[in-house]
């Protein structure tokens, strides 16, 4: 098509009368517009078409258009000459509407009902242009109701109908594989790469790896997208090794020259893996291959660095980053967290220029991996006092502070603030961090209705709830909980039986004790950790069979450690059993010679056999190897306000009234035949 030229009144009357003799449109016609002397516009934002040549001048007015304003002008010039009825038109008054920023979806939906109602109807570019401006909008079942109506209809859609139509079920959470079976019918996938690289997107968004995997085996062509949604895939999807392979047989086998997305991908495996040669390997690939260096490789680099616990060459390149942003700060914060220097993370945080609801979450799960959840805590309420509103993540770590503090209010709070009260997105973490909290502050008839009003649980949530149930004597919940696990499909892992097994402790559970603890590795190839033996060890020695406990400690593969010995100590105290007893004590001394509990209890099983003598000679081995006794320490919450306690405090205000209390503790006791070690 020629391009348009300067013409008379006349001319342009012409040209349009031609048209419409061309495509059947009345022949009444508004007055000619006057022709624009200027040479005509640059393409607004939203026509995208640059191959597009337009020389009726109605049409290229429209082309040209950047108002909404002007737009409702051209669009009654088209329908009062009768253009407005016809697809070519339609579909351009269609395009401003659906792609200008704003979009405008009410007038965009009347041109296309306008156009429904108008034989022969819409095409399927008109389709897939109002699904794109449904995407755009945040409306993806919408766009995929749209693409059903091009199937219904059978029209002759193209690659970025199908595109948009996936693009709209990752969206929607909805399974792709209806739009996967129709492209493979129309032959898309072995014609276009774009419809390939989508439905990998799709199946690597977390929908299934191995058929994006299996995609992208199939596809004849690949292109660098193709690499990238793989090596994304996987680095996303927590398989960081086979990512690492798929990126280098990218560049090994000429798959494309990688650009700054795949090294993001791959620096984010790298990180995963730990190993910081493959780090320096990615690092001096992009120097040396020219590919721009952007803020978000340059952030990905950093971020790869701190989790090999390289931090030096972190810094190198935090310090090499020319304008940074608050994930550049972030990352290096991160870095610092990782590798155990608290005081520099701080420091970081605290001279970072912005901070957002990230940098806030990573100081306080820095707080929580330093062992420090009252700053945590702490950190929190700073945050919350800033105005700044907590993500999933916030909230994960700070429930998780709340559960080692017992701060059952503040947890409750959380849930009722943000997730009654709709504030943050309920995630399934989310979930699992509210039962593990209520749990351990208590309140185990909370975290199962929690867990039971849960829409998805995953392995983590069963574990957390019958773990929750076994650290409260609920050892019959805990059991028929497993059971209705195991009908699930989920595979138990080491957690489970740990959770299983304490349950069945708790009891003196001794047949189905040993009957789990032999179904972990035959029905499930589960090898029994320390942590397992120590359970059936508790269990065998608190119903009194020491000495098939003893037998299990000794024939442990890996030695049975302080929490096995100790476990076995701790029955023969019980049971007053002194000769193994004092096995179970030199096992444990030769563990940790300065750990207190071992003296005190073995001085207890003495006592209970009025051995005297041996309990002196055991304050005498304390006092020459210089162990003492650890002070006890309690804390309590009240009110949102924690009252911490020293042995011998006489610092609170009510002392009084809790050294009254205890007395009253201690003559229980004693009544009970507890026996004090002084």
């Amino acid at each position: 098509m020629r391009k348009p030229t300067a013409a008379g009144p006349l001319l342009l009357h012409e040209r349009a009368s031609n048209l419409r003799a061309r495509v059947g449109v009345p022949t009444r016609m508004p007055p000619p517009l006057p022709t624009p002397a200027a040479p005509p516009a640059p393409r607004p934002a939203w026509n995208t078409n640059h191959n597009l040549v337009v020389t009726h001048p109605l049409l290229s007015l429209l082309e040209s258009c950047a108002s909404f304003r002007r737009l409702l002008q051209l669009h009654a010039l088209l329908t009062v000459s009768g253009l407005a009825a016809h697809r070519f038109p339609a579909s351009r008054l269609l395009a401003f509407c659906a792609l200008s920023d704003p979009p405008r979806l009410a007038h965009a939906a009347a041109v296309l009902a306008q156009a429904a109602a108008t034989p022969p109807g819409p095409n399927a570019y008109m389709l897939a242009t109002m699904m794109r401006a449904f995407l755009r909008a945040g409306l993806p079942r919408r766009a995929l109701a749209l693409f059903r109506r091009v199937l219904r209809d059978r029209l002759p859609a193209d690659a970025r109908t199908f595109v948009f139509a996936l693009k709209a079920a990752a969206a929607a959470s909805s399974p792709g594989e209806a739009v996967h079976c129709v492209a493979l019918k129309r032959g898309f996938l072995g014609q276009s790469a774009l419809v390939g690289n989508a439905l990998m997107h799709l199946y690597a968004s977390g929908v299934s790896l191995s058929n994006a995997r299996k995609v992208f085996d199939e596809m004849p062509d690949r292109d660098v997208v193709s690499w990238t949604t793989l090596v994304d895939g996987y680095a996303r999807g927590g398989v960081p090794e086979e990512a690492w392979r798929v990126f280098c047989r990218m560049v090994v086998a000429g798959g494309g020259r990688p650009n700054g997305v795949t090294l993001v991908a791959a620096a984010s495996a790298v990180g995963q893996m730990g190993l910081l040669g493959l780090g320096r390997t990615v690092r001096r690939y992009v120097a040396e291959s020219g590919v721009s260096a952007s803020l978000n490789l340059e952030n990905a680099l950093v971020d790869m660095f701190g989790k090999c616990g390289c931090v030096a060459s972190a810094k190198e390149v935090f310090d090499g980053i020319a304008v940074k942003d608050v994930y550049s700060w972030t990352s290096m914060m991160s870095a610092y967290a990782k590798c155990g220097d608290l005081e520099s993370a701080v420091q970081m945080f605290e001279d970072m220029p912005l901070r957002n609801a990230v940098s806030w979450s990573c100081m306080i799960a820095t707080y929580l991996l330093a062992n420090q959840p009252e700053e945590a805590v702490r950190m929190f309420n700073d945050m919350i006092a800033t105005g700044m509103e907590p993500i999933d993540a916030t909230l994960v770590s700070v429930l998780s502070a709340c559960a080692q503090l017992g701060c059952l209010d503040l947890g409750r709070w959380i849930y009722d603030h943000y997730i009654v009260g709709n504030k943050v997105r309920f995630t399934v973490n989310l979930g699992n961090a509210l039962i593990d909290m209520f749990a351990k502050c208590g309140d185990v008839g909370a975290a199962s209705r929690l867990f039971g009003n849960m829409e998805e649980r995953n392995l983590v949530s069963w574990n957390s709830m019958i773990m929750a149930h076994a650290l409260h004597s609920q050892s019959e919940e805990a059991l028929r909980l497993f059971q209705q696990f195991k009908e699930t499909g989920i595979v138990p892992d080491e957690i489970t039986y740990i959770g299983v097994l304490s349950a069945c402790s708790h009891s003196g559970l001794v047949s189905e004790g040993r009957c789990r603890f032999k179904e972990m590795k035959m029905v499930y190839g589960i090898e029994p950790r320390a942590e397992h033996y120590a359970c059936l060890i508790d269990l065998l020695g608190k119903v009194g069979l020491l000495e098939e406990a003893f037998e299990v400690a000794r024939s442990m593969p890996m030695g049975a450690d302080e929490a096995g010995w100790g476990a076995l100590l701790n029955a023969c105290r019980m049971h007053g059993n002194v000769e193994i007893g004092e096995c179970a004590a030199d096992k444990l001394v030769g563990l940790d010679p300065a750990d207190s509990g071992i003296y005190i209890l073995m001085s207890q099983i003495y006592a209970s056999k009025s051995k005297w003598d041996l309990v002196k000679m055991l304050r005498t081995v304390m006092r020459d190897r210089g162990v003492k006794k650890n002070p006890g320490y309690s804390s309590i919450e009240v009110d949102g306000k924690f009252h911490e306690f020293l042995v011998a405090d006489v610092s609170h205000v009510r002392s009084e009234d809790i050294y009254a209390a205890l007395k009253n503790i201690y003559i229980h006791l004693k009544s009970e035949g507890y026996i004090p070690f002084s």
